[in-house]
């Protein structure tokens, strides 16, 4: 297994219903956490780059309702 992580922006903060959506995506093989920086307006995913890749992490997110805008370079 080889773990990375990718961070988004997001505009629109996620309301209680992508809340709940983003529950299912925690249940996905592959996906390990996901966390979520109000104040930056980010979403923080670590998953299982032998399983998947960061653009099917950021359907799953545009799926559950997450307003993603763009993916961030992680120095």
């Amino acid at each position: 297994m080889t773990y990375l992580e990718s961070v988004y922006r997001y505009q629109t903060p996620p309301g209680e219903d992508e809340l709940r959506a983003i529950d299912s995506v925690r249940e996905v093989y592959g996906i390990q956490v996901i966390q979520f920086n109000e104040k930056e307006r980010t979403v923080r995913v670590r998953f299982d780059a032998s399983r998947m890749k960061g653009d099917a992490v950021a359907k799953l997110l545009r799926q559950a309702g997450i307003d993603v805008q763009e993916q961030l370079i992680l120095a």
